[in-house]
C-alpha cells in the first residue's frame, strides 16, 4: 500500500485487518511480517505485509486502513490461496507460530491434520443467530468489551427494518471501530429537500470539531473523529417523521502480548509457573490446554496469578498427564509454549545377571532400582504375564522373576521394564545339552544364487524353509534388531518340519536380509536370506529444456534415484500448454536415452514437460514439469545491406529488417567486419542497435574490409547478411547534387507573421560547401538563419515579412564542381481596400456600383470582393455578394424608399482586407405618379336568356348573366309585368349571375320572361319566352331530336 505523504507532518499510522475485525499486527511472525519504507524524493510511505507459506485458510478478505489525525482512507482486496500445501509441526517457544492468520489453528494443534478453510463470518450475524451462552465467547474472541452494551443493542438489531418512504437507503444495523478512531455514518435520501437532523442518545447532534457532516447529493454523511468509549451509543438520523437508528461499538485497543511463554520441562511433583506479559495492567486474558480454556476455580488443579501486566498459571505439583501445549490467549494475540513432565531419573542398582541352566533346574533373576515403581517383564520382546509356572515378585526397589523348572522353551532374552521409564535391564539364559539330541539343519537348496527371492511391490510373498533337528529346533527370524513375531504383516510360521516366512503385502523397504536361525539343546544353524522387492522406479528429476528453437526443444533429464530393484529399461515423455491441464505423450516406443528433442510445437506458445521412468515393473510417477519455456525461432538474415557511406577511417551501412521475424520479435542488430584476407570477424557494435544503419569507426585508410550483419532476438543470433564484396575504406568525390523537394520547384508562399523552414537535401563530398545569395546580393544573416550539415541545408525565418519575398539562389561547391537552385519565395498579407466606390444608377429597387482595384494587393492576386449594404436608419451591414470577381455590380431586392450605404472590402489567399471603402452619399428611388383608373361602366347582358320547354310539375330554372359598375339592381318580368311577393318564383343574384326559379310550372306559366338591369349609368333587359308542357307532349317533343341526334357522328 502506497500512501502519499506531501502534506504531513509525521508518519500516518497504518493497520492491516482480516475480515472485519482481527488485527494482524499481532500476528507478525515467521509465517506474516510486515514492513514499511519511505521514499525521500517522491515523499510517498511503502507499507507492505508479506505472507510466508501461504496456507488455504489464509483465504479471505483483507484491509489495510491508514490515519493522520483528523484523515483517513482504506482500501480492501480479497486473497484466493489455490491448491493444498502440507501442515509442518512446529516446536520451540511460543513466537514460532507468531504470524497464524487462523485462531483455532494455534489454539488446537493436537495432531499434524490439514486445516478446513474457515470462511469470514460478520461479528454481527454471528450474534443475532447465536445461542445466548456463546455470548461471552464470541465477545472475547471478536474484541468486544462492553458485554452490556452487547447483549442491550442487539434486541434493537434483530428488529426488522420496514422499508422507510424518506431513506432510499438508510444506516447499517450496527457499526465498530476502534477507540481512537474515526467512523463514517451515511443515508441516502429520497428527497434532499427534506431536513435531517442527527442524535445521539436522544440529543440532538451540533456540527463541531468531533462531529462533521457532508452532503454529497443525496447522501447525508456524518463523520466522528477521535472516537471513545463515550461515544458507544445509540445513534438515529430523522427525515421529517421517519427515523433511521444504528449501534456504534467502540472497540479498546487490542490487548497484545508483549512477552511470551517459555517452553518448560520439569518433573513429577514439582511446582511450575508459566508466565508472559501483556500490554495493559488486568487485561482480560485466558489461557488454554491443548485448545480447552483453564479455569481459576476452586477445585481446579490450575491457579492463575495476575500482576499487573503479569500473568501466571501455576501447577502446585505437576503430574505426567499435565505435559500439554498450554496457550494464553488476548483479544490482540496469542502466545503458547509446551510443558514436558518426565519422571526422575532411574539408577540401577543392581542388573540382571546372564545364566546358564540345565533342563529342569530353577530359573530365578533378580534386579534392584532407585525407585519404587511398577514395571514388566519381557522375553524376546513379548510381555510375560504371570501364571503358575512363571512367578513374579515385587517387593520395595527389587524386582524378581521365578521359573520353577526350566525347559527349551525357555532359552530367550529377558529384560525388566520399569514404567514410565523409557529403559530395560536384559539378560540371556542358556540350556544344557541332552545326551539324545540331532543338531538343526536348514535345507536352502531351493533358494537362488546367493540365496536371493525376489518379489514384486504390492504381491504376497510366503517363503517355506525345510528344517530337520532332534528335538524339533526353535526357529526364529529377524531383519537387523528387529525380531520377526508370529503376527503382523510381517510374520514367522512355524512347523514340525518347516519354517515359513510371509509379507502380505511386500514394500520396498521390506528389501533386505532376513535371518533365520535355529537352536536346540543339540546346536544351532543360521543363515541369511536375501529379500530383493522390485517395484515401479521413482520419478526423474523435473528435467531442464537446454535448448530451443522455433518448433523444437532439446531437453534433459537424471536418471531416477531409485530404480526400483531392476533397471530402467527407457523413458516416456509428454508435453503440455502451460495454461492447459491435458498432457499429450510424445513417443511410444520407449526413450533409451536421458535426452530428448519434443517437435511440431507451436512458436510463441508456453510449454511444460515431463518423464516417465520404466523398468521391468511398470511405469512410474510422471516427474515434476519442467519450467515453462516458448518455442521460438531466431529471425531471417537481415535484407538488402548496402554501403551508405566511406570517409577516410569510417564506413556507413545501411540494410532493411528481416523478411521474417516470428513470436520472439526483434532485439536489436550485430554489425562486424574482417579485414580482406584475415578469417577473424569484430565486432563493430559491443550493444545492440535497433536501427537499420551503422557507422564503423576507427578504421585505416586504404585498408579493405568485409562486412556482415546479424539479426538478434530472444533465440539468438539469425544467419549473417554479408555485403557482396569487400569495401575499400577510402573517401571518394562525389559531385554535388542538390535534390530539390517538389513543392520548391514553384513559388514557394507563406503569410506574413509565419515560420518558414525549408530542408533542402544535397549530394557531394568529401565536405560540400553550400552558399546562399538573394536577388543577388548575400543573406542578412540577422533576418534569415541558415544552418548547413553534410546532407542538407536549412533556411529557417521565424516570423516571415513581406521584405522576405525573392528570389534565393543555393550553391553547392565540391573541390572545382557546383551546383545551383533557384528557391521563389512570396511572402504574402492582406490586401489593402478598393479605391472610390460610385453609386452609377438607381430605379426600381435595384442600384448599381463601380469601384477600382486596391493600390496594395498585399503581394498576392486580387482573388474577388465583398459587399455589404445598410440601411441609414439601423446602419447594421448585411453581405450581399461574396467572392465577386468584378470591379461593378447591381444590387438588387432593396425596399423602395429606403437609404442604403454600401461597403466592398478587396479579398486575396489571405482573407479580406481589413477596411472597407464605402460609399460617401444614398440615394431615394422616388415612385412614379399614375392617373386612377376609371372602372364605371353601364350594365351589359355578357349571357343572355334561351327559349326553352319545361315540364309541367317539375321545377323550372332560368339563368343569365350581366357585368356593370356600380352593381345594377336585378328586377324580372312575366308578360311585362314585374314579379313581386309571388311564392312561385325565387330569384337569386350572386357574382353578375342571375337566376330565376318557377316551382312546379303549370302550362298557365309559360310566357316571354324579362330580365331588366339598371345602375347609375343606365340599363338594359333581356326576354325569352318557355313553353310548359305535359309529360307526354314533352316526350313527343323529344324523341324526333334524340333519332336526329343519333345519326350525327359522336362528337
Amino acid at each position: 500500500a502506497k500512501v502519499e505523504a506531501k502534506d504531513l507532518l509525521r508518519k500516518p499510522n497504518v493497520k492491516w485487518f482480516k475480515g472485519k475485525w482481527m488485527d494482524l499486527a499481532s500476528k507478525a511472525g515467521k509465517h506474516l511480517q510486515l514492513k514499511e519504507s519511505f521514499e525521500r524524493h517522491t515523499k510517498i510511505h511503502t507499507f507492505e505485509m508479506h505472507i510466508i507459506q501461504a496456507k488455504e485458510n489464509y483465504a479471505g478478505n483483507y484491509r489495510c486502513e491508514v490515519s493522520y489525525k483528523d484523515k483517513f482512507d482504506s482500501c480492501s482486496f480479497d486473497l484466493e490461496v489455490t491448491g493444498k500445501m502440507p501442515l509442518v509441526s512446529v516446536n520451540g517457544d511460543g513466537q514460532d507460530d507468531a504470524g497464524e492468520l487462523d485462531f483455532s489453528g494455534l489454539l488446537k494443534r493436537r495432531e499434524i491434520k490439514p486445516q478446513e478453510e474457515e470462511p469470514e463470518v460478520d461479528v454481527w450475524e454471528l450474534l443475532k443467530n447465536a445461542n445466548p451462552s456463546e455470548y461471552e465467547k464470541i465477545a472475547f474472541q471478536y474484541g468486544i468489551t462492553d458485554l452490556r452494551g452487547m447483549l442491550k443493542r442487539l434486541k434493537r438489531m434483530r428488529r426488522e427494518v420496514k422499508k422507510s418512504a424518506a431513506f432510499a437507503k438508510g444506516l447499517d444495523p450496527a457499526y465498530q471501530v476502534d477507540k481512537g478512531g474515526k467512523v463514517r455514518f451515511m443515508v441516502e435520501l429520497a428527497d434532499p429537500t427534506v431536513e435531517l437532523k442527527w442524535y445521539k442518545n436522544g440529543q440532538e447532534i451540533r456540527p463541531s470539531a468531533k462531529y462533521i457532516f457532508e452532503h454529497k447529493g443525496n447522501q447525508r454523511i456524518l463523520f466522528i473523529n477521535n472516537c471513545t468509549m463515550t461515544d458507544d451509543a445509540r445513534y438515529y438520523v430523522t427525515a421529517g417523521d421517519e427515523k433511521c437508528s444504528t449501534e456504534l461499538f467502540v472497540r479498546d485497543p487490542p490487548i497484545l502480548v508483549t512477552k511470551g511463554l517459555e517452553d518448560t520441562n520439569t518433573y513429577v511433583g514439582e511446582r511450575v509457573e508459566l508466565s508472559c506479559e501483556v500490554s495493559e495492567d488486568d487485561a482480560n486474558v485466558k489461557w488454554f490446554k491443548n485448545g480447552v480454556e483453564l479455569t481459576n476455580e476452586a477445585k481446579s488443579r490450575y491457579r492463575i496469578k495476575v500482576e499487573g501486566k503479569k500473568h501466571t498459571l501455576i501447577i502446585e505439583e505437576a503430574a505426567k498427564n499435565d505435559s500439554a501445549t498450554y496457550s494464553v490467549m488476548t483479544t490482540g494475540g496469542q502466545s503458547e509454549a509446551k510443558l514436558s513432565v518426565d519422571c526422575k531419573p532411574l539408577k540401577i542398582s543392581l542388573a540382571l545377571q546372564d545364566q546358564t541352566v540345565r533342563l529342569g533346574q530353577e530359573i530365578h533373576l533378580k534386579c534392584e532400582i532407585s525407585e519404587n515403581v511398577e514395571g514388566k517383564w519381557y522375553k524376546n520382546g513379548q510381555l510375560i504375564e504371570a501364571s503358575d509356572r512363571v512367578k513374579l515378585y515385587h517387593k520395595g526397589r527389587i524386582h524378581r522373576f521365578v521359573i520353577g523348572s526350566a525347559a527349551v522353551d525357555d532359552e530367550g532374552e529377558y529384560m525388566f521394564v520399569p514404567d514410565a521409564y523409557n529403559i530395560n535391564i536384559p539378560c540371556k539364559q542358556i540350556w544344557t545339552i541332552s545326551p539324545f539330541s540331532d543338531p538343526p539343519k536348514l535345507h536352502l537348496d531351493g533358494l537362488g544364487e546367493g540365496n536371493t527371492v525376489t518379489v514384486v511391490a504390492g504381491s504376497k510373498l510366503r517363503l517355506e524353509i525345510p528344517i530337520t533337528g532332534e528335538p524339533t529346533p526353535k526357529v526364529t527370524w529377524s531383519k537387523g534388531d528387529k525380531w520377526i513375531t508370529d503376527s503382523g504383516r510381517i510374520r514367522a510360521e512355524t512347523y514340525p518340519d518347516s519354517s515359513c516366512l510371509v509379507i502380505d503385502v511386500a514394500e520396498r523397504e521390506d528389501s533386505g536380509p532376513f535371518r533365520i536361525a535355529l537352536k536346540n539343546e543339540a546346536g544351532e544353524d543360521t543363515a541369511l536370506i536375501n529379500i530383493k522387492v522390485v517395484d515401479v522406479p521413482d520419478p526423474p528429476q523435473a528435467p531442464d529444456v537446454t535448448e530451443v528453437g522455433e518448433d523444437w526443444c532439446v531437453m534433459t533429464w537424471e536418471p531416477p534415484a531409485n530404480d526400483g530393484g531392476s533397471p530402467i529399461l527407457g523413458y516416456f515423455i509428454e508435453r503440455k500448454k502451460k495454461q492447459s491441464s491435458r498432457w499429450m505423450r510424445l513417443n511410444f516406443e520407449l526413450c533409451k536415452e536421458t535426452t530428448f528433442e519434443p517437435k511440431k510445437m507451436i512458436e510463441g506458445v508456453a510449454y511444460e514437460v515431463r518423464v516417465f521412468a520404466v523398468n521391468a515393473i511398470g511405469i512410474s510417477k510422471p516427474s515434476m514439469p519442467s519450467k515453462s519455456f516458448v518455442p521460438l525461432a531466431v529471425t531471417s538474415p537481415p535484407t538488402l545491406l548496402a554501403v551508405d557511406g566511406v570517409t577516410d577511417t569510417t564506413v556507413t551501412m545501411k540494410w532493411r529488417p528481416p523478411d521474417h521475424i516470428g513470436a520472439a520479435g526483434l532485439d536489436g542488430y550485430v554489425v562486424e567486419y574482417c579485414f580482406e584476407g584475415t578469417d577473424e570477424w569484430i565486432v563493430a557494435n559491443p550493444e545492440l542497435t535497433d536501427k537499420t544503419k551503422f557507422t564503423i569507426s576507427g578504421l585505416p585508410t586504404g585498408s579493405k574490409i568485409l562486412v556482415r550483419v546479424k539479426a538478434v532476438n530472444a533465440a539468438g543470433e539469425s544467419e549473417p547478411r554479408y555485403h557482396p564484396g569487400p569495401i575499400l575504406v577510402k573517401e571518394v568525390i562525389e559531385p554535388p547534387k542538390i535534390r530539390l523537394p517538389r513543392h520548391l520547384k514553384q513559388t514557394y508562399t507563406r503569410r506574413v507573421g509565419e515560420t518558414v523552414n525549408l530542408v533542402i537535401p544535397f549530394q557531394g563530398k568529401p565536405r560540400a560547401k553550400v552558399s546562399w545569395q538573394k536577388n543577388g546580393s548575400p543573406i542578412d544573416k540577422n533576418q534569415i538563419n541558415i544552418r548547413n550539415t553534410e546532407n542538407d541545408t536549412i533556411i529557417f525565418i521565424r516570423k516571415a515579412e513581406r521584405n522576405h519575398s525573392g528570389e534565393y539562389n543555393m550553391k553547392v561547391e565540391v573541390e572545382n564542381l557546383e551546383d545551383k537552385a533557384t528557391i521563389d519565395i512570396q511572402i504574402v498579407d492582406r490586401p489593402g481596400p478598393p479605391e472610390v466606390v460610385t453609386i452609377e444608377d438607381v430605379w426600381g429597387e435595384n442600384v448599381n456600383l463601380s469601384w477600382k482595384p486596391p493600390k496594395d494587393d498585399g503581394n498576392a492576386a486580387i482573388t474577388g470582393y465583398t459587399i455589404q449594404k445598410a440601411d441609414k436608419k439601423s446602419m447594421e451591414w448585411f453581405t450581399v455578394m461574396e467572392h465577386y470577381h468584378r470591379t461593378s455590380a447591381t444590387i438588387n431586392e432593396l425596399v423602395i424608399g429606403n437609404e442604403y450605404y454600401f461597403r466592398i472590402f478587396s479579398e486575396n489567399i489571405c482573407g479580406l482586407s481589413e477596411d472597407a471603402t464605402m460609399t460617401k452619399e444614398s440615394k431615394v428611388y422616388k415612385y412614379p405618379v399614375y392617373d386612377d383608373f376609371d372602372f364605371s361602366e353601364r350594365p351589359l347582358f355578357t349571357q343572355p336568356l334561351v327559349n326553352t320547354f319545361a315540364v309541367a310539375g317539375y321545377n323550372a330554372t332560368l339563368n343569365c348573366s350581366v357585368r356593370g359598375n356600380p352593381k345594377p339592381k336585378i328586377t324580372w318580368l312575366k308578360n311585362k309585368v314585374i314579379i313581386m311577393n309571388d311564392p312561385k318564383y325565387r330569384m337569386f343574384s350572386n357574382q353578375g349571375v342571375c337566376t330565376l326559379e318557377i316551382r312546379k310550372p303549370s302550362p298557365y306559366d309559360g310566357g316571354t320572361y324579362t330580365c331588366h338591369a339598371v345602375n347609375q349609368l343606365g340599363e338594359a333587359e333581356v326576354d325569352f319566352w318557355i313553353s310548359i308542357l305535359s309529360f307526354l307532349y314533352f316526350l313527343m317533343y323529344l324523341l324526333p331530336q334524340l333519332k336526329s341526334a343519333s345519326k350525327k357522328p359522336l362528337q
